[in-house]
């Protein structure tokens, strides 16, 4: 195990010279790579939102696809009907996006179990219903959006096969972070808490109305620009397409599920799979959707922590660490020893 964790570092290093490599995609990859990468970016965003809401908080939805819809629409309605640039039009798609996610989580969160999953599903039903309605947006055929809203984004289709996958690329990055230091800071030790025994962290005071809000509320701009970018990328808008449940919400089910629920590394191994698997299966048609479901069911059987749970064993070491190591005293008290003086005592509430 000792010999394992010294690769901790040097994977870690090439992790981020992955990253700084991705930030130049533009300038390696071809625009079919691009377009392949700005879709990988994409959903991964939407996995690690979902397995902030269901690995941490609890809140187990099948209504993402409401917030990536409404995105996709508010692009539209600002760009193409609003004449606003399309760069500050995918901000305030996420800013959209939050005002709907206020009354939708005082909606769902008088519910609990299933029965906010199935909320949360009828949410989002509800809003592809109401786009389908709305004047000027296409109602249930949808519309593309202008030729000028993508002339905006680049002259020439390499530049806006350029624009777009950045566009991707700091969503995904912005996500990634955000994610990464809410589970670093004291607010993440609770959802850590919660993550393992939501009972026993209410019971030492970890707040978990607040920590439930909080992630609420957190993750729907981020769905919302992700939807907006989509659009971008795309073109167009849908009520079947921009709210798609298989594609937003089933699929980025399948990818925590099966890469690891309750971990940062879960979610990018189960979206890089995907997208193997998407590939290569690509051939059998519906039949993929079977094999799919299959693989999750088998996962969540044999190893209900994911593809990278299993990793975990073997490497004894965390790729990403959000955890923290606990403070001299309370390792001398745990273990009966004398406690450290002079040292700041230690919250029995980590989460407030």
């Amino acid at each position: 195990m000792a010999k394992l964790t010294s690769y901790a570092a040097p994977l870690r290093g090439l992790l981020v010279l992955g990253a700084v490599a991705l930030a130049f995609g533009p300038w390696l990859f071809g625009g079919v790579t691009q377009i392949f990468l700005t879709q990988f970016f994409c959903m991964l965003v939407l996995a690690l939102m979902w397995n902030l809401l269901a690995g941490y908080a609890d809140i187990v939805t099948l209504g993402q696809h409401g917030f990536v819809g409404v995105g996709a629409y508010a692009l539209y309605g600002f760009t193409a009907l609003g004449g606003v640039n399309p760069f500050v039009a995918v901000l305030l798609a996420g800013l959209v996006a939050f005002l709907v996610a206020i009354p939708t989580m005082a909606l769902v969160f008088r519910l609990r179990a299933v029965y906010l999953a199935v909320g949360t599903w009828v949410v989002a039903e509800a809003l592809m219903l109401t786009a389908g309605k709305l004047p000027g947006l296409g109602q249930g055929s949808g519309a593309s959006l202008p030729v000028a809203v993508a002339r905006m984004l680049g002259a020439t289709p390499s530049a806006r096969f350029a624009s777009i996958y950045w566009l991707a690329f700091a969503l995904a990055l912005a996500a990634f972070l955000t994610t990464y230091l809410l589970l670093r800071s004291r607010i993440g030790l609770g959802l850590t808490a919660m993550r393992d025994n939501e009972e026993a962290a209410g019971a030492m005071g970890v707040d978990l109305r607040r920590a439930r809000i909080l992630c609420f509320l957190l993750t729907a701009p981020f769905l919302g620009v992700a939807g907006a970018v989509i659009t971008l990328q795309k073109l167009r808008v849908s009520p079947m397409s921009s709210f798609s449940v298989n594609e937003w919400t089933v699929f980025v089910i399948f990818n925590v599920v099966i890469g690891g629920i309750g971990s940062l590394e879960g979610p990018i191994l189960g979206t890089l799979l995907f997208f193997v698997l998407r590939d290569h299966l690509a051939d059998l048609g519906p039949w993929h959707l079977i094999v799919l479901g299959a693989l999750s069911i088998a996962t969540m059987l044999l190893e209900p922590r994911g593809l990278w749970g299993l990793a975990r064993r073997a490497l004894n070491f965390d790729l990403i660490p959000v955890s923290r190591a606990p403070s001299r005293e309370f390792a001398a008290r745990f273990q009966g020893g004398p406690t450290p003086q002079g040292e700041r005592e230690i919250s029995a509430h980590p989460a407030e």
